[in-house]
């Protein structure tokens, strides 16, 4: 019988391991390890996390270890102000550098393969990605790029974006990226902040059969940011585009033309030296810049790819993103365990939905990683992988950028795969990782994250700050981890990162999330605290709502919002319709009696308004506080933030929300 925390009765897995695959298992290696170091008789992932989370500069000394984290200089201790949140500082002392951790394999094995929507395939080997990434630290060191410098990419996520970004930290550079998708004003306000010194550019990309030129682009960004002294465009849709309107602009090309393969110097820094800058997803302002360490990067990649997601030398580990959402800095990550890494650009419904598992079918991938929206547009398709691909190799499905609806859970059983660990997981930009996510060791139930992440001491606090089980609370973290920011950007006093984080709870980090920690050990997701319906006082997760629509064929989408009315609050529930179907007094009365059957007569909405379309951010997310400001009279800055911007105007003094 496979090992397993204990479960509701009422409760039947969707998936369980078998005794094999859990005595085989990453997960199940490193507890036999921890249980030889430290003299200890742990028999299960409860009994780990445990662990984990009670002895956490053990755990983190036993990573760091197990990691075979490359350093020039030992660590003095693995944690200063372990009871200092923010403040908490992480192996002090030691001299590493993060792009030779992930450049530890130089063999003929396949490193990247990098697909695109017209099906066309780069492939590049552990020993031509190191060769690659000396030429290029070579040319930009000559650029004058040293240690603490940003290097900006503008790229569509191909082997270019990885050698970049490899070459630029080699250098003790600081790496940002952004999807070529983004608008002048979107990738300006982004990178302007940073004052990159060297821009990456593509010179276009393919999205859904067209093609975007993106030197006209790069002009007016560089034209923008003053910092920015050198251009590089990358060959993507020609083979050597006209440059004559950038003029500090080179062709990658040529910038590596005479530059021979050789040993990289990797400049060396302290652990936690800035190796990345994400973006927050802006819907309530200027993004704020994220910075994130090495060592943090390293070591929570390692846990959660080889433990949690059990990556190894024989995975083929894909992802889709872009190369503005933290998972693809995730996803490079597999690089360090000497993964085979597929990239894919472009949409992935052309030229037919079929794309993605043609390609996980002729790749062999053993790890499938997606959001929630993928794979409800993918039912919502029709297609049933299973019937038209061999995916046996497939081994694990991770989702994330939304709470994954329990039809979700059942379509990928049904039409999918039946013997797949389906990993729902969860975390963010701001710890470039997750709080909760898959274990090879436990069983799926449908709406549930398995675990909470080894290291990781989540909890859920009621309204007066206490720890619940079994009952919706706030998502909080009440112990440190490397992965939390080092700081923000052009933060001197901390100021806008404390107010982030730690304005409701000091010395507890507060995600933003309400969930229910079962158990069992497992986690629901239940929708932003912070677009927290609140109708007489009764706080109501928007989840709650959305649950109730996902099974209605009648509703293509949806999104809830509460309004301030007569002195209270009242929901709002804005739907778009399937095509065909036409708004009536019967199919509103349906909709209220099936969400107060099913969830309470507080969740039944007041008004049902149907619309044209829903805001979402380019990572999936439907952007309920940017609506509600808008329902309100307030602006919402920084629209570039979103997918589809245009939407928002639909809001803009809605006739039916004056009644």
């Amino acid at each position: 019988m496979s090992e397993t925390s204990s479960a509701p009765a009422s409760k039947t897995p969707l998936w369980s391991p078998s005794d094999e695959r859990v005595s085989r298992s990453a997960m199940r290696t490193f507890l036999d390890t921890v249980n030889r170091a430290y003299g200890l008789e742990l028999n299960t992932y409860d009994d780990l996390y445990t662990w984990s989370i009670s002895h956490i500069p053990d755990f983190w000394r036993t990573i760091f270890c197990e990691a075979e984290i490359r350093r020039s200089a030992p660590f003095e201790s693995v944690v200063e102000n372990l009871d200092t949140m923010p403040g908490t500082k992480w192996f002090p002392g030691a001299r590493l550098n993060f792009a030779e951790n992930l450049l530890r394999f130089r063999d003929d094995r396949e490193a990247l393969v990098a697909w695109r929507e017209d099906k066309s395939v780069q492939r590049i080997t552990y020993r031509e990605l190191y060769d690659e990434v000396s030429r290029l630290t070579k040319a930009l060191k000559k650029l004058g790029v040293s240690k603490g410098d940003r290097v900006a990419g503008y790229l569509p996520n191909g082997v270019h974006a990885v050698v970049a970004m490899l070459a630029s930290t080699s250098l003790g550079a600081i790496w940002s990226s952004g999807s070529p998708d983004f608008g002048v004003q979107g990738a300006t306000d982004r990178f302007g902040q940073i004052e990159p010194k060297v821009l990456f550019c593509a010179d276009g990309y393919l999205y859904n059969g067209k093609t975007f030129d993106r030197l006209g682009h790069a002009e007016e960004i560089s034209k923008n940011i003053g910092s920015i002294k050198h251009i590089i465009v990358v060959p993507f849709v020609e083979k050597r585009a006209d440059l004559s309107r950038l003029p500090e602009a080179v062709h990658y090309d040529d910038l590596i033309a005479d530059e021979a393969p050789g040993d990289i110097d990797f400049v060396q820094t302290p652990a936690d030296h800035p190796v990345y800058i994400l973006y927050s997803s802006g819907t309530t302002g200027v993004p704020k810049c994220i910075v994130h360490g090495a060592i943090g990067v390293l070591l929570q990649h390692y846990k959660e790819l080889h433990l949690h997601t059990d990556v190894n030398r024989d995975t083929s580990i894909f992802y889709f993103t872009t190369c503005g959402w933290m998972m693809w800095n995730w996803l490079v990550s597999s690089l360090m365990l000497g993964a085979r890494t597929v990239l894919f650009d472009g949409s992935p419904f052309y030229p037919g939905p079929e794309i993605l598992w043609e390609m996980a079918e002729k790749e062999k991938l053993t790890v499938f990683g997606t959001s929630a929206k993928y794979l409800s547009a993918l039912e919502d398709s029709g297609l049933k992988p299973c019937e038209k691909f061999d995916l046996e190799p497939l081994k694990v499905i991770c989702s994330t950028g939304s709470p994954l609806a329990r039809k979700s859970f059942h379509y990928v059983y049904r039409d999918i795969k039946k013997d797949v660990q389906l990993s729902s997981i969860a975390g963010g930009t701001d710890i470039i990782s997750c709080f909760m996510l898959g274990n090879p060791m436990l069983p799926v139930y449908e709406e549930e994250l398995q675990c909470r992440g080894l290291g990781m001491k989540v909890e859920a606090f009621d309204d007066e700050g206490k720890g619940v089980i079994g009952r919706e609370g706030e998502l909080v973290c009440t112990a440190p981890a490397p992965s939390m920011p080092v700081f923000f950007w052009n933060d001197p006093d901390m100021k806008k990162y404390k107010a982030a984080y730690f304005d409701v709870y000091p010395g507890v980090w507060r995600h933003g999330d309400f969930v229910v920690i079962g158990e069992n050990g497992g986690v629901v997701m239940h929708g932003r605290s912070d677009a927290t319906l609140n109708p007489g006082g009764v706080r109501i997760g928007t989840a709650e709502i959305y649950n109730q629509l996902e099974p209605m064929s009648e509703i293509q989408d949806s999104l809830v919002i509460g309004q301030k009315w007569e002195d209270d609050e009242r929901v709002v529930l804005f739907v778009v319709l399937a095509p065909g179907v036409e708004f009536s007094a019967e199919l509103e009365k349906t909709i209220r009696t099936r969400i107060r059957s099913n969830a309470s007569p507080r969740h039944v909405p007041a008004k049902i308004i149907p619309v044209e379309a829903i805001p979402y951010t380019r990572n999936g997310k439907k952007v309920e506080v940017a609506v509600r400001k808008l329902i309100h009279g307030r602006p919402v800055k920084n629209r570039e933030a979103l997918a589809n911007p245009e939407s928002l105007d639909l809001y803009v003094d809605m006739e039916a929300l004056k009644s």
